[in-house]
């Protein structure tokens, strides 16, 4: 009998590519990474995976090796752990007739001027929004739209590119900074330009039509969104609780999303709960991890199950409080050294310490999500609890960086 086989298209270095090889293996599956430079990710390596290296940007080339690879193994399963790569595995796996998520649907979510459109034709609570394709554009839609706006490229993901905007010199600025060949451009360069949706920030951890938890989550201070903490679930009324869900599920109907993980970002404002970005995929970790503490639900495994065909079990085991603190960079230079790694991991409540970089690696600040070098996650019956425990353990971590110009 052939050995059953989950492949995964690329991964990610600092997210939850090793957490859909681990949870594969625990499965049963032997699982095969396609990626066009397998080299760029260390646990590839450090725990010797099959991995193919094949062109992923081609889908013609992807049906090839999956075909390849069917000739020696079962083909359970074909996902993704990053959203650009999820209307692909869509094409796959209908291709090979396995379960995956629809294409069209990931397309059409992941341009966000499009998305926009779909979830305010359905009456769904969204900021204001423009799109423009030059600085006129943008002047003219931030003149409709009134300051603070954020800027923001209609396609990508990790806030690459993503800048608060509070006068007009940083709206020069920041359009200056993606139309002048600084910001790289999958496409034609397409900005939206929103309204500043103020308030408390939640996600919607969601698989099919069900809302699995909702947490919060806070931004390292402005212009730039870089995620600081993370807490699940979030303290909120049964009202609130109930608000935020409803308008999370309205928003899987306007954009056909019944299939698979999907994470919502939402913000709390003075109209109650409003649509800020739907993500249709699996949170980045380290939200799969939190919501395994806080609820006993693994969401990378009940995915994987989806994937191969087999009902998720979403039910609720147990019930904590689960927070992040990421580590975050402020400064650009050298890294000189970091450690208190091991003493943080420690520490009584603390899951997991985890560190993105090594010592003389080179700091460049982008402002998104390459802005963290690491993160420490602790987990307790109480918010207050998790909060001294995760202190306790950040403090114990340091690190130094020497500026370029020294």
């Amino acid at each position: 009998m052939a050995t059953r086989a989950l492949i995964l298209v690329e991964g990610s270095p600092t997210g939850s590519g090793l957490l859909f090889i681990q949870a594969a293996q625990r499965l049963g599956f032997h699982p095969i990474t396609l990626s066009s430079d397998p080299a760029q990710y260390d646990y590839l390596a450090a725990e010797t995976y099959e991995a193919v290296r094949v062109d992923t940007s081609n889908l013609d080339a992807l049906i090839r090796e999956c075909s390849d690879l069917g000739a020696t193994y079962d083909i359970a399963g074909i996902t993704s752990s990053l959203e650009a790569f999820y209307a692909t595995i869509g094409k796959l796996c209908r291709h090979f007739n396995l379960p995956g998520p629809n294409p069209t649907s990931i397309e059409r979510c992941c341009d966000k001027f499009v998305q926009r459109q779909l979830l305010a034709e359905a009456g769904v609570p969204i900021p204001a929004y423009r799109l423009a394709a030059d600085g006129k554009d943008v002047e003219s839609s931030v003149a409709e739209i009134g300051l603070p706006v954020v800027l923001k490229p209609a396609v990508g993901a990790g806030s690459v590119g993503v800048r608060l905007c509070r006068d007009a010199d940083e709206v020069a600025e920041h359009t200056s900074y993606l139309l002048d060949g600084k910001h790289t451009w999958g496409c034609s360069p397409r900005i939206l330009v929103e309204e500043f949706a103020q308030g408390p920030l939640y996600f919607a951890a969601i698989m099919g039509n069900e809302v699995v938890g909702i947490g919060a989550a806070e931004y390292d201070p402005p212009p730039h969104f870089v995620f600081r903490e993370c807490t699940f679930p979030a303290l909120l009324t049964d009202d609130e609780h109930e608000r935020i869900a409803d308008v999370s599920l309205s928003c899987l109907r306007a954009l056909d999303l019944g299939w698979g993980p999907k994470s919502i970002e939402l913000r709390w404002t003075k109209r109650g709960p409003v649509v800020i970005e739907v993500n249709p995929r699996l949170g980045g970790a380290p939200t799969p991890q939190l919501v395994k503490l806080a609820y006993g639900v693994d969401l990378v495994t009940q995915h994987i199950k989806l994937v191969i065909g087999d009902e998720p079990n979403l039910q609720k085991r147990h019930s904590q409080i689960a927070a992040v603190r990421s580590l975050i960079a402020d400064r650009d230079g050298t890294l000189d050294w970091i450690d208190g790694d091991s003493r943080a991991t420690a520490v009584s409540g603390v899951a997991e310490v985890k560190l993105h970089v090594k010592p003389k690696t080179p700091i460049v600040r982008k402002g998104d999500y390459r802005d963290r070098i690491g993160y420490v996650i602790a987990a307790s019956p109480t918010l207050a609890r998790t909060k001294v425990i995760l202190q306790r353990a950040v403090n114990l971590i340091s690190w130094s960086i020497t500026p370029f110009d020294v």
